[in-house]
């Protein structure tokens, strides 16, 4: 039956990610709690290529989509950032994060997972650089902002061990999840669907072709809504069926970094110019490397190691246990949500 065979595939698909999302989920939460926020701001302030690099660098383990991104720079900007490294901020983090790199490796394998980071990077670093000799501008009010990210509190204080622990959970296995489920969910099906529904000789007739496949891919990602993990499986299936794996990477770069919501928001707050600078970038990184992983995959005799999934080497009880946990941390992350927003109506009405 046809319902059969994609729920093998979606669960195929579920149980390669499920455990480095897990892994990716604990060190965003690590990093949430370890980070200050004053540290952030006093780095972003200047209007220069220290700024800009630390702005990319910042971006790239957080694992925030192209719609999660706008209020982290929002507010970058509102306590000082420079547009130079806000843009910069905005190109690079998107594209990749501590999850995404993770499963990246699980589906793809290790070029991929090395050349996303590195691409993700290039382009927040160009992006910030560009806009800066385009339009010099006078560096931002230092944010005095010292809230802490655990109370909010301002004032010196400290947290116990136990606090902070909790926290790393709270925020890496519940509101992170409940970020980014949706867009997860679909990629994985999307990808089921794929592998599916379509024959490797569709692919293979008319995405093989690396100029085909590449302006296709970037026609289609750049007004496209995905996260930068849920991209994955979506890439993985195509690449499985005959695509060239640069024009992989194309998607995996263009389809995170941009959406309409984005690009909105890079004009009104950073203005036209900087909005053409980022869609530009974008476009032109996604392009090199996606040339870049065909060659090196190419020189390399075609070596399907460079691109298979990295998760050969667990058992299949700790992927299909990932997989049950992820569920289940998930279901615990939607319904609480859903309840309070029951509540909401119900005490509204009454």
């Amino acid at each position: 039956m046809a319902i059969t065979g994609l729920l093998k595939e979606i669960w195929y698909l579920l149980a390669e990610m499920a455990p480095y999302l897990l892994l990716g989920f604990g060190v965003a939460g690590i990093l949430h709690v370890l980070i200050p926020r004053s540290a952030v701001f006093k780095h972003l302030a200047k209007n220069d290529l220290a700024s800009i690099v630390k702005a990319s660098l910042f971006g790239i383990p957080l694992p925030l989509c192209s719609c999660g991104v706008i209020p982290v720079a929002a507010q970058l900007r509102k306590d000082g950032a420079g547009k130079s490294s806000v843009l910069s901020f905005l190109t690079s983090t998107p594209t990749t994060g501590v999850d995404s790199i993770l499963a990246t490796y699980a589906l793809l394998g290790p070029l991929f997972a090395v050349i996303r980071p590195i691409a993700a990077l290039f382009g927040g670093v160009i992006a910030g650089a560009t806009y800066n000799l385009a339009e010099k501008e006078t560096p931002g009010t230092q944010s005095t902002d010292l809230s802490c990210a655990l109370c909010g509190r301002e004032q010196p204080h400290s947290h116990s061990f136990t606090r902070k622990i909790k926290e790393m959970v709270a925020y890496g296995f519940h509101e992170l999840i409940a970020d980014v489920w949706k867009w997860l969910a679909l990629g994985i099906i999307l990808g089921g669907g794929i592998s599916y529904f379509v024959p490797a000789s569709l692919i293979e007739s008319y995405l093989s072709n690396s100029f085909i496949s590449y302006s296709l891919m970037l026609l289609l990602a750049i007004p496209m809504y995905v996260c930068a993990t849920g991209s994955i499986p979506i890439a993985a299936t195509l690449i499985i069926k005959g695509m060239s794996p640069g024009a992989g990477l194309v998607f995996l770069i263009a389809g995170p970094a941009t959406n309409t919501a984005t690009l909105s928001f890079v004009a009104g707050k950073l203005g036209k110019r900087a909005s053409a600078v980022y869609l530009a970038t974008i476009a032109v990184t996604a392009l090199c490397f996606g040339l870049l992983v065909d060659f090196i995959w190419l020189s390399s005799g075609k070596d399907v190691a460079l691109i298979a999934g990295g998760m050969e080497m667990l058992p299949g009880w700790v992927k299909t246990g990932s997989s049950i946990l992820l569920i289940a941390l998930t279901l615990l992350a939607i319904f609480p949500k859903k309840r309070s927003v029951m509540k909401d109506k119900a005490s509204q009405s009454s």
